[in-house]
């Protein structure tokens, strides 16, 4: 079997390379012509463990190709598969359907030979039905299918996610295209996959309702977090109590500075004007987003307070840029507001992060220094704020960072330190959601 996926993103590739582990004969259509010469030469234009093996080890057995022309790419492919991006419109927060609708057309003219296209980018509710009233209009005489199969990959395990799903959702109106999709994700099936077999438009919405629905839990979480902090709680606590309910469970519930990254943000919005333009407006929705803006933007607030209310020409490290460890994307990320509400304050700002310096350069304000390292990120702060829970910023020990920094503020906006133990390290520690820092910070 083979297929071709249009675009060389962090979805398109990702999805490529699974699908060429699965056995399939895959083609990437990539339009940047320096990213696709990157991917003939063995780079990796996105950070996510372990894609540059699976993409070395398919490309040398031949089953995952780069192309130089969308004809080329879709030569007999039975799918075609469109994973370009849909970024939030300017203006009123809809998703932008031009690269989908582009990427459409370029397909459906160049095709030679019956095939069914099917979205893996995220698209609004109806999408699906408009690409194939474009397909009968451009070319009537060719039987081209539709369906939908949204992706629910989370970036920094995204190849687990495909490899073992919660359950594949494939949404198609023809016998064809639904037996195309089933033989594709064969593999899947064959460990007992759940597979989900919807109308067009039940499949795209279903990634949109996912997407929202662990997005309230987020911000529900935080919002308890904040009330933790008034009457003497726990957020930990609260979360293992609540999540421990198999009603509800423990899965994103862990408090932070609000939630971004590429999907989150652009799909509560979309979310949130699909409901308004079909008269169903939800509520719930509008709320997360204002929530989880109002938040991200506090960040800043929550730093001033902890260093006494002035952080003019003091020195502040950040540890952790991207909206979450494992990744390099900066889309949408918490750290954005924060640092450049504590520039805009007068704060001498030096940063780090193990994957997403290059991404962070350009959007930061000008006069951030970015540290080799932890350690010289932290040498002679002020105050230390982490931002991003990566790993090797849990290994730094409390007494290590007392001996580097000049002074004693920590923000931890993971809690991802032992209050206790940078309390007796001669830290004035901060995290979330916990009106008590000295104790033990619960376990999982």
């Amino acid at each position: 079997m083979k297929i071709a996926i249009i675009g060389g993103g962090y979805v398109g590739l990702v999805s490529a390379a699974c699908f060429a582990e699965f056995g399939v004969a895959v083609s990437v259509v990539e339009a940047d012509e320096n990213k696709r010469r990157m991917l003939l030469t063995g780079g990796i234009p996105i950070y996510e463990p372990g894609l540059d093996r699976l993409v070395a080890e398919n490309m040398a057995a031949g089953r995952l190709t780069f192309p130089a022309t969308l004809q080329e790419g879709i030569a007999d492919a039975e799918a075609v598969f469109i994973a370009v991006g849909t970024p939030t419109r300017r203006g009123d927060g809809h998703a932008d359907l031009t690269y989908v609708f582009a990427a459409v057309e370029q397909v459906v003219k160049s095709l030679d030979h019956p095939a069914v296209i099917v979205t893996k980018s995220t698209v609004p509710v109806g999408t699906g039905r408009k690409i194939a009233a474009l397909a009968r209009q451009l070319r009537p005489e060719l039987d081209i299918e539709v369906a939908a199969n949204p992706e629910f990959l989370r970036e920094g395990s995204a190849i687990a996610d495909f490899m073992r799903p919660d359950r594949v959702v494939v949404g198609a109106d023809s016998d064809r295209a639904r037996e195309v999709l089933r033989q594709l994700y064969r593999p899947l099936y064959l460990i007992e996959t759940p597979i989900v077999f919807t109308g067009l438009e039940t499949a795209e919405l279903i990634k949109y309702a996912a997407n929202g629905f662990l997005a309230m839990k987020i911000t529900f979480i935080n919002e308890m977090a904040d009330l933790c902090e008034r009457v003497g709680a726990d957020v930990h606590d609260v979360a293992r109590g609540i999540g421990l309910d198999g009603r509800i469970g423990r899965k994103f519930l862990h408090p932070g500075p609000g939630f971004g990254g590429s999907c989150f943000p652009k799909d509560t919005l979309a979310l949130m004007r699909i409901a308004e333009e079909a008269g169903a407006p939800s509520r719930l929705i509008q709320s997360v987003v204002s929530v989880n803006d109002h938040r991200k933007g506090g960040m800043a607030a929550r730093v001033l307070k902890a260093c006494g209310g002035d952080v003019k020409d003091k020195n502040i490290a950040v540890l952790g840029l991207a909206f979450k460890p494992e990744t390099d994307d900066m889309r949408e990320a918490p750290s954005l507001p924060l640092i450049e509400g504590l520039v805009s304050r007068g704060a001498k700002v030096t940063a780090f992060d193990p994957a997403a310096m290059e991404g962070a350069r350009p959007l930061l304000p000008a006069g951030v220094t970015f540290a080799k390292d932890a350690r010289q990120a932290v040498s002679g702060a002020d105050a230390l704020v982490l931002v991003t829970e990566w790993n090797e910023f849990r290994a730094l020990s409390p007494v290590g960072l007392k001996q580097l920094m000049r002074g004693d503020v920590v923000v931890d906006l993971r809690n991802v330190y032992d209050p206790k133990a940078m309390r007796d390290a001669g830290f004035a520690y901060q995290g979330i959601g916990r009106a008590n820092d000295t104790q033990e910070p619960a376990r999982d």
